[in-house]
């Protein structure tokens, strides 16, 4: 077929006037070309369609289709004048355009603009709604922990003049503007102080069971070097940790956040100065830390991993290898599962040893194999005292480890041949029976140069490592298991899942879904 204005157009089934017998147009091109159309004042501009013999049928006065109007009104009002009545030259000038257009090659500007809004028009043409725009680009979910997704803050810590947000759930729309979190302003911190290091999360809930990390900070601060010599905190480590601390007092004032809880673990209990070290922080930093007990760090640990233990898993030794401690927590599941992991623990422990006390003890830069099977020997001394039923391993994968410390996210990067360490590969893989064994012996033949050249351990860990991997070697002799799974996680998930639980977030969140549903 032939366009009015010139020019050979593809014929479309359905869509033409060749393909209807009455000669009209149908639906979907009347008034396609509506700032192009000829005017009953023009009638030399009109030219038959050609549809099989039968002319076609002639366009109405342009000022007289309200149809037509409020179109060149969404385009910009193009050919009317003020008064409604159509310039004489306004449809000259694009039919001209038009014209030159196709000359160089180019689409006519229906066509053009046919596929310009081909994706806002519905199956008849009409145009959809305006959608909302979108928001700016965030991080991916599985990016949660690994990428720190920040808002750009002002000074006094919020976002562009507003409260700090989140992005926004793609499950909730309505009256909810775009980019907004459906649960704003629900922030919640976790500080873990250990032995090796002192960690931060700030965190908004999302789906049940789950949060989005807004912030966070982890550092290297040694705070037990030398306690088990001396059983004082020195005053080296502790300026360390109080520098540290200062950056998270910081990141706190600078958010809204609704609850937190700050803890501090084996070298606080154990130091003889772990209450004065505590006070000097609240004068200092302005936080105030509590000391919690083994038996509470064990079920923390669990908590920070329990949606890593999968339907299917009937029993698990979880285990937590520290700098001052390790703690092991044997879980049984039933038939019923509790919403809480933690609630399934029968039974649990806490060595009084962890990378920082058993390297001190038997040296951590040169560790030959004879030095590093007594390390095995003495933790497995320690187990021995763990009076607990054994565990009957099924071939149905239903019994497995998981281990949630740098010890085992090492050995996964290093399993993984990371250029650097890539929390997003590591979370959540598991590691047969075999590939840690090869990896202890991997690392176990490196020197402490080799070590500390590795990305995925670096010089701050190359001499606690091989301390690790002993203390892991006993628990793996304790409990055999065909497999292992890798938890970048730990005790700041755990207090943050326990917060949101006990607040009942979750829930309140999804009856708000199922009132905006409605």
């Amino acid at each position: 077929m032939e366009d009015p204005e010139g020019g050979a157009k593809p014929q479309f089934d359905g869509a033409s006037a060749v393909g209807r017998k009455d000669g009209k147009k149908s639906r979907r091109r009347k008034g396609k070309r509506g700032g192009q159309s000829r005017s009953a004042a023009h009638p030399a501009s009109h030219e038959p369609s050609g549809g099989a013999g039968q002319p076609a049928r002639p366009m109405e006065d342009a000022a007289g289709n309200p149809a037509r109007k409020r179109k060149r009104r969404r385009r910009g009002g193009q050919g009317v004048a003020q008064g409604g009545s159509p310039h004489p030259h306004a449809m000259e000038q694009p039919q001209a355009a038009g014209n030159a257009a196709r000359s160089e090659g180019e689409p006519a500007p229906g066509r053009r603009n046919r596929r310009k809004h081909r994706g806002k028009r519905g199956l008849q043409g009409r145009p959809l709604t305006a959608a909302k725009p979108s928001p700016p680009q965030q991080e991916s979910r599985a990016e949660e922990t690994a990428r720190i997704s920040v808002p750009r803050e002002t000074q006094n810590g919020t976002a562009a003049g507003r409260k700090v947000r989140g992005d926004s759930h793609p499950g909730f729309q309505g009256d909810r503007q775009a980019g907004d979190h459906p649960w704003p302003e629900e922030l919640y911190a976790a500080l873990d102080l250990g032995t090796n290091n002192c960690r931060l999360l700030i965190a908004q809930p999302t789906r049940p069971g789950q949060f989005r990390v807004v912030d966070a900070f982890s550092r290297i601060v040694r705070l037990g070097e030398g306690l088990a010599a001396s059983g004082r905190l020195s005053d080296e480590a502790m300026e360390r940790a109080i520098e540290a601390l200062r950056i998270c007092a910081s990141k706190l004032r600078n958010r809204e956040i609704r609850r937190m809880r700050l803890i501090a673990t084996e070298a606080c209990r154990q130091a003889v100065n772990g209450e004065e070290f505590l006070s000097r922080v609240v004068a200092e930093t302005g936080l105030e830390l509590e000391i919690i007990d083994r038996e509470t760090e064990a079920r923390l640990a669990v908590s920070g991993c329990s949606s890593l233990v999968g339907r299917e898993t009937r029993s698990v030794v979880l285990f937590d290898i520290g700098g001052g401690s390790s703690e092991i927590a044997v879980i049984r599941i039933g038939d019923n599962r509790f919403s809480r992991l933690a609630n399934h623990i029968t039974h649990w422990t806490s060595l009084p040893v962890g990378v920082v006390t058993l390297s001190e003890r038997h040296g951590g830069r040169d560790v030959t194999p004879e030095v590093f099977e007594g390390m095995v020997r003495e933790v497995e001394g320690m187990l021995v005292g763990f009076d607990c039923p054994e565990i009957e391993i099924a071939q149905t994968g239903d019994f497995h480890l998981i281990g949630t410390s740098g010890t085992v996210t090492t050995l996964a990067g290093v399993h993984l041949d990371l250029p650097r360490y890539d929390r997003r590969r590591v979370d959540g893989i598991w590691l047969s029976d075999d590939e840690v064994s090869a990896m202890q012996a991997k690392l176990l033949s490196w020197d402490f140069e080799s070590r500390a050249a590795n990305p995925c351990i670096g010089p701050d860990r190359a001499d606690l490592v091989l301390a690790g991997c002993a203390i892991l070697e006993a628990i793996r002799r304790r409990w055999p298991s065909p497999r292992m799974r890798v938890a970048d996680r730990g005790l700041r998930e755990g207090l943050l899942t326990d917060m949101m639980a006990d607040d009942g977030v979750w829930r309140r969140n999804r009856n708000r879904r199922g009132q905006r549903a409605r």
